[in-house]
């Protein structure tokens, strides 16, 4: 897992809302009804940016200096941190009763599917 951190500049509407921006990521941009979900939306927001910056193969920039941010009045910046999880498959060795192996087939399920699913119950991911 890959963690990033980036400096986010929070606009709160006159809703109450507060929408986020990323100055060093153009486009990302998240909205929350409040400071704290404007905080889980940009997590998720910066997350999903980063997953998609490096499956397009474009380049991740750098960080930018949060003390170079110029804001409006009524902004405010914080740090964003989000953890990108690798996605890529890897093969594994594993072994299975051959009555397990046979009801699997019989099934018509997927074994790799089957063990994600049940490794990601298992780690609460």
């Amino acid at each position: 897992m890959n963690t990033y951190v980036y400096p986010a500049v929070f606009h709160p509407n006159a809703d109450g809302s507060i929408t986020v921006t990323f100055p060093d990521l153009p486009g990302c941009i998240s909205e929350g009804q409040d400071i704290s979900g404007a905080i889980t939306m940009a997590q998720s927001a910066l997350a999903q940016w980063v997953e998609y910056l490096k499956e397009s193969g474009t380049g991740i920039p750098a960080p930018g200096d949060i003390r170079a941010l110029v804001l409006e009045a009524g902004e405010f910046s914080t740090l964003i941190r989000a953890e990108v999880k690798d996605g890529r498959a890897v093969k594994r060795t594993v072994s299975i009763p051959k009555w397990m192996d046979d009801k699997v087939s019989e099934s018509g399920l997927s074994l790799s599917r089957v063990l994600q699913d049940a490794l990601r119950d298992r780690l609460g991911a």
